[in-house]
This record gives C-alpha cells, sequence and structure tokens, in this order.
C-alpha cells in the first residue's frame, strides 16, 4: 500500500477527501474516514469571515480528536489578512489554500481561482503560513483561463509549499470538459513534493489509475452520497479486485451521518436532503425514493424514512 508524507504529516493511504463546500461537514468526514480516507478536509472557509468570526463560520470550523489528520482550507484576497487569521488555523493539522474555486463569487472577490492570476501573490500567502511554522499545501487548477499550471505549480513549490493539490481543468471548465490528467503526471515530473490528483475520480478504478501518476489521489463528486469509494478502493489497491458495491451498506453510512449531524449540532435539512439524494442513487426505484425524501418536512421524518428504507433492502 503507497503511504504519503505531506510536512509532517504521515497519511495511512493515499486516498484524500476533498474540501466541498455543503457537504464536507465534520460529520461527513466522520463517516468518510470511517470507510477509509486518510485525510479529510472543512469546507473552504474565506479568511475575512474566519477573522471576524462569523457564526456559520464557526460553526464549519469544528472539530474534534476522532478528526484527524484535519485540514482547514482557506481562500481569501488580501495577503495581510492571510497573517491575522494565522492564530485561528494553529489546531488543524494542515492548511490548505483554495486557488481553483471557480465559483463567480469568490472570484468576484478576487479569491479561490482569481489567485491562480497572480502565482507570486499565492507564494507569498505561503511564506507568511510557513513562517508561522504551519503544513501549507495549495489546490489549483491547470489555470485561470489559459494553462499555465508547470509555471504556477513551480513558484508555489519553490515559495515553500508542502504538497500540491491540482484540479485538473481551467477555472473556466465546467465538469462537461473531462479533466486532462496528462498535466498533472507533467507537474509531477519537474517536483520534489508530493503531488495530489484531482478530477473525474468516479470509481475506485479512476483512484487505482491516478494512482500511477502522482502521490496521492483526493475524491470530491466521487464521494456524495458513496463514502464506500474509499473503502472499495482501498480493497482494489490491496488485492488487485474491485469489491462490488453494496447499496445497503452504503446506506448504512448515510444512517450514521444522520446520527452525527445531530451529535454535533450541524443539521441543516436542505444540506441533509442533497446528501440523501446522493446516496439514493442508481438502485431500482431510486426515483422514487428520492421524491419520498424531498419532501419530507423534519430531521425526525428523515431519520424514520432512511430506517425504513434499509430495513426493506
Amino acid at each position: 500500500m503507497k503511504t504519503i508524507k505531506i510536512g509532517k504529516i504521515n497519511l495511512k493511504n493515499p486516498l484524500f477527501l476533498a474540501p466541498m463546500v455543503d457537504v464536507t461537514d465534520i460529520a461527513y468526514r466522520e463517516i468518510c474516514r470511517e470507510a477509509g480516507a486518510a485525510i479529510a478536509y472543512t469546507e473552504m472557509l474565506v479568511v475575512d469571515a474566519i477573522i471576524s468570526q462569523n457564526s456559520k463560520t464557526k460553526s464549519h470550523m469544528q472539530t474534534n480528536s476522532k478528526d484527524r489528520p484535519i485540514g482547514i482550507q482557506i481562500t481569501g484576497e488580501k495577503v495581510e489578512n492571510f497573517r491575522k487569521v494565522i492564530p485561528y488555523l494553529k489546531k488543524y493539522d494542515l492548511v490548505d489554500i483554495n486557488c481553483g474555486c471557480p465559483s463567480s463569487r469568490i472570484q468576484s472577490n478576487e479569491a479561490g481561482s482569481f489567485l491562480l492570476k497572480n502565482p507570486e501573490k499565492i507564494a507569498s500567502i505561503i511564506k507568511i503560513l510557513k513562517s508561522a511554522g504551519l503544513t501549507v499545501t495549495a489546490k489549483i487548477r491547470l489555470g485561470f483561463d489559459k494553462n499555465e499550471v508547470l509555471h504556477i505549480s513551480k513558484v508555489i513549490e519553490e515559495a515553500g509549499a508542502d504538497a500540491i493539490t491540482i484540479h485538473a481543468r481551467l477555472a473556466s471548465q465546467g465538469n462537461d470538459i473531462p479533466a486532462d490528467w496528462s498535466w498533472i503526471a507533467a507537474v509531477k515530473k519537474q517536483s520534489k513534493i508530493p503531488i495530489i490528483g484531482n478530477g473525474d475520480i468516479l470509481s475506485p478504478k479512476d483512484a487505482e489509475k491516478m494512482l500511477k501518476i502522482c502521490d496521492g489521489v483526493m475524491i470530491a463528486r466521487g464521494a456524495i452520497g458513496n463514502p464506500s469509494i474509499f473503502k472499495q478502493t482501498l480493497s482494489l489497491l490491496k488485492t488487485g479486485e474491485e469489491k462490488e458495491f453494496d447499496f445497503k451498506e452504503n446506506l448504512k453510512y448515510f444512517e450514521k451521518y444522520l446520527k452525527l449531524v445531530k451529535t454535533y449540532d450541524v443539521v441543516d435539512l436542505p444540506r441533509i436532503k442533497y446528501i440523501g439524494s446522493k446516496f439514493l442513487r442508481g438502485q431500482s426505484g431510486s426515483a422514487n425514493l428520492r421524491n419520498k425524501l424531498m419532501h419530507l418536512k423534519s430531521y425526525e421524518e428523515i431519520v424514520s424514512f432512511i430506517k425504513e428504507t434499509i430495513k426493506s433492502i
């Protein structure tokens, strides 16, 4: 089994749960860790909101001793605010700078993928965070509207980053454009730090292929409603055979997620329904099950519905 070291962090395997807005709360991270993810991240947080102690942002920053190793993913416009935010980052094992979010709202604030327009600015942010003794990584795309990934990744590495995650699309490209993994391989050839590949990892076979060209694989869409992808991938890497997907077993992860959102006081019905609808894909009668879920009015109704669905399988 391939292992990976980022800064001082030794990971038990090379499987990363991607930071995802409206998905990777503390409860979702816990079920994916149980399924085999070696490391997980908070959803992307804006440094200004952390500094101002925004209540919603504070909730998203929640972590505990089970949630390890944990990365906090941050973004922002003003370099000086990355210095101000340092005291809030010290309880996390790793700080990841988001330089890839394509959201127009984030870009309008000159954060996320907008940072790709100015690699030297990314370098300045890395140097500030590294000077505080933090383990620092960056998640990038191939470029903003043109491919500059070889240059951008070199600047980031020279600034002292401990690893780079590459989503193999431009910021201007959506998921309808296939991720071009050849550029991940190209960056790996020129780099001395770990390179983590991201983009179109939708199955254990995809993860296995990615690990042939770089050090780690970060799973995003493929893990929404499917924590089992980590368990299946580990089985494939260890035995060479892909374990068949078990719908009932996977749905039990969602049942556990429902318990955990209550435990951690992060109950959010729209989020629960969005994630739950992903768990209910790909089976006979899935459309009917998803429709029922969307019409439920309370947390308690959802818990009962999932319990009954599991019993009926």
